[in-house]
């Protein structure tokens, strides 16, 4: 879990905002193969409650503000994304929780692979047992 900076241009006119960019395995540790984003959620509302066996992710919030909550199965830490010029890297074998501070906040996320169930974990127990096990070998 860290804290990604990306590359930052503002236009010659502050009316005209700003671009930001990244670059697979140069600004990210890695090939993106899948993006997808969560958007009209509540404020509250928690969503994830799961890990990855093999899955890496990069975590944007490209609006709003949203508290993100990693664990290890060690210890937890929680990082609030709300700088769309920031992206946290999640990697694989780290349950995490994501809450949503604002109303209708958007979670932009690009992942390392193509989407398969039988890389989610769900049952936090079981991330658990995996840990102690060694599954990751951190």
């Amino acid at each position: 879990m860290r804290i990604h900076d990306f590359h930052k241009r503002n236009a010659e006119s502050p009316d005209l905002g700003s671009l930001v960019f990244f670059e697979a395995n140069r600004d990210i540790p890695f090939a993106f193969k899948r993006v997808y984003y969560t958007y009209g959620v509540k404020e509250g509302i928690i969503r994830g409650h799961h890990a990855h066996k093999a899955l890496e992710q990069l975590l944007i919030c490209v609006y709003g503000a949203i508290e993100i909550m990693c664990d290890d199965g060690e210890k937890k830490e929680c990082t609030v994304l709300d700088d769309p010029a920031k992206g946290l890297y999640v990697g694989t074998g780290i349950w995490h929780t994501m809450k949503w501070l604002k109303d209708d906040s958007v979670l932009l996320v690009l992942a390392s692979e193509y989407y398969d169930e039988s890389d989610y974990i769900r049952d936090y127990d079981e991330f658990i047992r995996l840990v102690k096990e060694g599954y990751w070998k951190r």
